[in-house]
């Protein structure tokens, strides 16, 4: 599905009235108007025209846009036998072009430019010193039949494959131990047609765990931008023990219902992430900030950090905006989240641990967040019971400290804030400052805490649970909670 965001009619509201126009100009008007309209129903009908359902005749004509020379070798994928007709495989085309340009690694690298037209691949590999450049109107389309994907053996810190034991498909676009990539482009797309994956999925006929859109493992000075990722069959994006990770100015769709763990981007046991300046709208997590699963991803051992999150718009119907967790064992520090509105979601933003997890979740900063017909506003879960196999140790608790929320705003939220910690996991140094969310549901109890420790800054709105101390703007002590443990969780709403 993809999605279209239309401007409000602003120029309505001026005010101005016009005068009564003669009748036969009104006569006139109205012709216009029908021509008009027949126009664009003609325009409209040549654009959602697939070429892939095999009515060439009406492809929609890109005009020439010259695409930029970031590399000092550049190379055109109908050189290596490329054919962008939707029906033609592609993947030989793409190994020939990216195997050479592995040969000017040491000259700087090599660009790829994928022309408009829509480009059918199986999974392929990316190198190092390489960028991928997608014009506008080009389109890779990952072939639909998982017996072209590659199977993978499981990620270290998750020990089995997500979905299934053993081997996982691999992504549509890999890459493993890369420095110094870029994919990029003036919009193009990458589309994942994962509706055929997520069919099978429900019908649970899939043998191994589905794979992402793209992903790159190990590897250090990763750019993602000006590009749009369709319709992965699982997570789209996700970048793992990786270094110097920025996405920006990506656009990131899947349906937001009927596409399971669509998540958009998923930093997992990642250091030095910047996310900024993307659309998001999924069938998952908007965001998921990851670091390996129980007791797999202890042994790793490989934190999160240092990761900036800004300058977003997301959508997640059935989960949430910007989530850290579940698979969080190997830690997560110094996130910042600020400047983000989330819209007609589940959740927004929401951190998500359970025993046996291990590891924690610190210096976590949250500031400058909108919501607008939102369910549950903030999130923290302990008791999120889904884990790799039986062999996890249900005494190693996360530790979560350290969490802020300053200057949060919204509109049509049913339960502002839900803080769910547990006499074997606290939640300890929670504060909230410049609070003001607008309600829909009148229930007495929607600010929900248990086993939390904390402060609130100033007024906010809703009230507090009791559970957090309360100080002034100047920062003195009014109330010092005595109800610290005190529980107040309502999971019907």
């Amino acid at each position: 599905m993809v999605e279209t965001v239309t401007s409000s009619y602003w120029w309505w509201r001026w005010g101005v009235q016009p005068h009564h126009p003669p009748r036969r100009w009104i006569s006139t008007h109205k012709a216009i108007v029908i021509v008009m309209w027949l126009a664009f129903m003609l325009t409209l009908f040549w654009w959602q025209i697939d070429a892939t359902a095999g009515i060439l005749i009406f492809r929609r004509v890109f005009p020439g846009r010259e695409v930029p020379q970031l590399r000092p070798v550049v190379f055109n994928l109908t050189e290596f036998g490329g054919v962008g007709d939707g029906v033609t495989v592609n993947t030989l085309a793409f190994e020939r072009a990216i195997l050479e340009i592995g040969k000017h690694g040491k000259r700087g690298g090599g660009q790829l430019n994928v022309p408009p037209g829509y480009w059918l691949t199986g999974p392929f590999n990316l190198t190092s010193h390489m960028t991928l450049f997608l014009a506008e109107g080009a389109v890779i389309l990952g072939i639909d039949d998982e017996k072209y994907w590659t199977l993978m053996p499981p990620l270290p810190s998750y020990g089995y494959g997500r979905e299934h034991r053993g081997p996982r498909y691999g992504s549509l676009i890999h890459g493993q131990k890369l420095k110094d990539v870029i994919i990029t482009g003036h919009n193009g797309t990458i589309n994942g047609q994962g509706q055929a994956w997520w069919k099978k999925f429900r019908q649970k006929v899939l043998n191994h765990t589905r794979g992402p859109l793209v992903q790159i493992m190990w590897s250090t000075d990763i750019l993602i931008s000006n590009i749009t990722l369709q319709d992965s069959p699982f997570w789209t994006l996700h970048p793992y023990d990786c270094k110097n990770v920025t996405v920006r100015n990506v656009t990131i769709l899947a349906p937001i219902a009927g596409a399971p763990n669509t998540d958009g981007v998923n930093p997992d046991s990642c250091e030095d992430v910047l996310i900024e300046n993307c659309y998001i709208s999924v069938g998952d997590d908007g965001i998921a900030i990851k670091s390996g699963w129980d007791q797999y991803g202890i042994a790793y051992g490989r934190p999160s950090k240092n990761i900036l999150i800004r300058n977003l718009v997301i959508r997640s119907n059935v989960s949430a905006g910007v989530s850290i967790g579940s698979e969080m064992s190997g830690g997560v520090s110094n996130v910042t989240v600020e400047n983000v509105f989330i819209w007609n979601s589940r959740r927004a933003v929401r951190i998500k641990t359970a025993p046996g997890r291990g590891g924690y979740v610190r210096g976590i900063t949250y500031k400058n967040l909108t919501f607008e017909n939102v369910r549950v506003g903030i999130v923290i879960k302990t008791d999120y019971n889904e884990h790799a196999d039986d062999s996890f140790d249900p005494k190693a608790v996360p530790l979560l400290e350290n969490i802020s929320y300053t200057t949060i705003h919204g509109e049509g939220v049913r339960v502002p804030v839900q803080i769910h910690g547990s006499e074997e996991i606290w939640v300890r140094n929670v504060t909230f400052r410049d609070m003001s969310v607008g309600l829909t549901y009148k229930k007495k109890h929607i600010f929900q805490c248990a086993f939390v420790q904390g402060r609130v800054i100033g007024t906010i709105f809703p009230a507090p649970c009791k559970n957090l101390d309360l100080y002034d703007e100047q920062g003195h002590l009014i109330r010092r909670s005595d109800a610290q443990n005190a529980t107040d969780i309502d999971y019907d709403i």
